[in-house]
This record gives C-alpha cells, structure tokens and sequence, in this order.
C-alpha cells in the first residue's frame, strides 16, 4: 500500500474558488468548524472513482456559484501519485452534465481510475446503515463489490439502463400505448445476463468480506454476519450455473409485467436485494443497534474491505468524514492504531482537533477556515 496522493488542487469546486494541498503519506485530518468546506475535500477525491462520489451528488451541483449566477461553474480536481500519475476530473463547460476523465493529461473512461487509485469512504449518512432504507445498503455494498472488480459497475450500470428503458414500455402499455413484445423479451434478456452477473459478483465479495472480518479477530470493533437477501444471489449461493440464474430472472422478468406495470415501478429483480447483517456478539440484527455500534459495525466492515484489497495493483484511499462522532475513546484510539498499521493514507474530517490527538506525530493536521488550508 506505498502508491498515495501527493498533491490535491481545486478550481472552482463546491466552496473553493481556487485551492491546493501537499500531502504527507500518511492519515491526514482536516479539521475545522462546520460549514469550512472539510466534507468538499473528501468529496473531491471521491470523485476520482466511477460514480457520483460520496455525495451522490450531479456534476452541476458541485461547481461554485457567486451570487447571482444561474449555475454552476466549470469545476476541476486533480491529484498527483507518488509515482507521478495525474489524475483529473470535472465538468468544462457551465451546466455541464456530464464530467469528464483524464488520466496523465489524456481523456479517459472513469472505469479506468480503478487502475491506480480506490477510494473508500464512510460518511454520517451511514451511521445508520443497516436501519436505513434497503436500496442505501445496496448501493454501499456495490460500491464495495467494485473497488475490487471493476467489471461490476458496468454490470450494475447496463442492468439498471434496461430496467428504465423496460419500465417505460410498460408505463406505456398501462397509458393505452401497445408495447413491443419482442423489445420486452430483448430488454428482459438484457436484465437478466447483466442481473445474474451482478449476483455473483457480490455473492464473491460478501465471502471476501466475511473472510476478512472474520480475520480481524477480536479487534474492538463489533464483527457482523453478513448475508444477501435476493432470489439471484440465494441461487448463487445455492450452487446454480450462471445459465440457470438467466434463465430464472428472465422467467421472473415476464412474471412481473402486468405487476410492474401497475405499480410503476420494478418489483423483480437483483435491484431488490438487500445486506443484511447480524451483530454476531449479540446475536441481533445490526438494524436494532444504537448509532454508534451501527457506525461501529460499517467502521469494521470497511477495515475489511481495505484489507481484501491489500493485493490489488491500486492503493485504497480511506476518507472517513466526521469518522470520531459517536465512537468512545477506546473505539477511536483503536481506529488511528488500525490506520497507522496499515500504512493507510486516511482522511478524516471533526470539527474538534482533540478529537484526534491520539494522531500528534502521526499524522498530517490541516485547519479550515473561511475556504484557507492552514498547517495544524
């Protein structure tokens, strides 16, 4: 895990009019009151991986306005390895929706960031996780699944195109409009190949992860058992042959037309599975648990998750916002001791330095204030 970010530059994203951070290889925590622009910083490195980045946010929405602009302004980031690899991303144009790549200064697809950069991140949102709304959980795990097989977003990506478009023929059928029955059985053949590929990818990454929390011993964090609660992914774990679970979700696909079609929505499908986890000290489901031990849980699910990728060719980047609220003292000293073992450039937001001070001479410590980055 030696590849780390040696440089961070900002120009017109989010609060930063212009901005640009050296930085040590090590944790590195941002510090600073609420509303500083600490989160906008953890975002802008989320950003050097396919998808919308930890906000889940548009492009649109992450270029600066001044008062009185209609929309956003072309926005950049950029960050440089330590083997001298540029990575950049942003819009280039006003309203832009669509940001674009470039890897050493040549334009590229997002996919390929996964060659040299893996970003993992936990924010406050997740502190309840496992309480949250399922289609939340999903979009977590997925994001896990991908960090170690890039294919898995191209996947979840051409499943979810053809459910819109599959959607929409049968929305028009319930307005009176006939649909293509032929386009229907394409579509759903669709569906199906990149559902059951999507299915035993995550069933790999749920056995990966378990194996490495498992591994993790009686670390202080709660360890969960995870499972998959979905009809492709119990076939998968029961034993069945990849042209078995197509052919069950195709079948299921046209069971579901009438039904979806009068719910206007999709009801069938691996876009309905769920994570489930179980606190396996107490023996309950991690959706009863308080705040602080659902964050405890996802903490230690993380770890895993950056431990399972200790042999990939690109380094994961930990960015943890407001990663000591909720945690005890123990918890926390026992979260920087984890980060520092692992020679793991983390980045951590809290409004409190002390929050941090088991990092001193550990660490990389940066204040925000009033959009300036200050050594300390």
């Amino acid at each position: 895990m030696d590849l780390s970010l040696i440089s961070l530059a900002l120009t017109d994203f989010r609060s930063y009019a212009s901005a640009r951070l050296d930085l040590a290889s090590g944790p590195v925590v941002l510090h600073g009151p609420n509303g500083a622009g600490k989160t906008n910083l953890l975002e802008a490195i989320s950003l050097l991986t396919p998808g919308k980045g930890l906000r889940n946010a548009t492009a649109v929405e992450m270029g600066r306005r001044e008062p009185g602009e209609a929309t956003g302004r072309p926005w950049a980031v950029s960050v440089e390895l330590d083997d001298e690899t540029r990575l950049g991303t942003g819009v280039p144009g006003p309203g832009a929706a669509r940001r674009i790549v470039r890897i050493n200064g040549e334009t590229a697809q997002p996919g390929r960031l996964l060659d040299h950069l893996r970003p993992v991140w936990a924010t406050p949102e997740q502190d309840r996780l496992f309480s949250d709304a399922r289609a939340e959980r999903l979009k977590f795990f997925d994001r896990l699944v991908f960090a170690a097989d890039p294919d898995h977003a191209a996947s979840v990506s051409a499943y979810e195109k053809a459910l819109r478009e599959r959607l929409r023929l049968l929305n028009d059928a319930q307005e009176g409009r006939e649909a293509d029955p032929v386009w229907l059985d394409a579509l759903e053949a669709r569906l199906a190949e990149a559902g059951a590929r999507a299915a035993f990818a995550r069933v790999a990454a749920l056995h990966a992860l378990q194996a490495a929390i498992d591994a993790r011993g009686d670390r202080p964090f709660p360890q969960a058992d995870l499972g998959l609660a979905g009809e492709a992914e119990a076939m998968v774990e029961g034993g069945a042959e990849g042209a078995e679970v197509v052919s069950a979700l195709r079948a299921g696909f046209a069971r579901a037309r009438a039904r979806d079609g009068a719910a206007g929505r999709s009801l069938f499908g691996p876009h309905r599975t769920d994570l489930t986890a179980l606190h396996r000290e107490k023996r309950r489901p991690a959706a009863e648990g308080s705040s602080g031990e659902q964050k405890a849980l996802v903490l230690n699910l993380i770890l895993a998750q950056i431990a399972r990728l200790a042999d990939q060719p690109a380094a994961p980047i930990l960015l943890l916002d407001e990663a000591p609220a909720h945690l005890d003292e123990g918890r926390r000293a026992a979260l920087f001791d984890e980060i520092v073992a692992l020679k793991l450039q983390a980045f951590m937001t809290g409004t409190e330095r002390a929050l941090f001070a088991g990092l001193d001479g550990r660490a990389q410590f940066v204040r925000i204030a009033g959009g300036a980055l200050e050594a300390g």
